[in-house]
């Protein structure tokens, strides 16, 4: 490679394949996910077995990481190419109406991420914090469950941010 083609002024120590790349990111994804629902599980166990305190994790403590669940499913599950594959100079309707529903979709998706996330954090706070069981082994039980709706969040993301690379590296939205 010439020094005019480089873009900084020292070389990598490897080079990553596009494939390698795109594959490592998506077991970091699936990683996350895992992590995510295993603090839920952690939480769940902890909260039937050694829990000493009258705070227990419920159906109600699962909502928020389902949401987000549901939510990643939907947003990774959608074509991107349906996203801004309508031409803008012509007139078909039937594109642009496909175009448009896979943005509701999306946003749906993306609210089902977002009101994971702010459940989990509106439990921690409302069964935990205000009720004053603030003492590390119970307070565990409500970050646990805020932290498993970020790694789900995480997850997601870096999925989407994947499957949205194209051949040359690029980002296509």
């Amino acid at each position: 490679m010439s020094e005019s083609n480089r873009l900084f002024k020292f070389s990598l120590p490897f080079h990553m394949n596009h494939h390698v790349l795109r594959s490592q990111t998506m077991y970091v994804s699936g990683v996350l996910y895992a992590l995510g629902l295993w603090l839920m599980i952690d939480a769940s166990i902890f909260s039937k077995t050694l829990n000493a305190s009258v705070v227990h994790v419920t159906f109600i403590d699962w909502i928020p990481f389902i949401c987000s669940t549901l939510g990643m499913i939907i947003i990774n599950s959608l074509d991107k190419v349906q996203l801004i594959s309508a031409s803008s100079g012509s007139f078909d309707t039937g594109a642009l109406s496909l175009q448009w529903q896979a943005r509701i979709i999306l946003f749906i998706g993306f609210s089902l991420i977002a009101v994971g996330f702010n459940g989990s954090f509106l439990i921690l706070v409302l069964k935990f914090i205000i009720k004053g069981f603030t003492s590390n082994p119970t307070i565990r039980m409500g970050t646990e469950n805020v932290g498993a709706n970020i790694c789900v969040m995480a997850s997601c993301t870096i999925l989407w941010i994947v499957s949205t690379l194209e051949e040359d590296n690029s980002l296509s939205l």
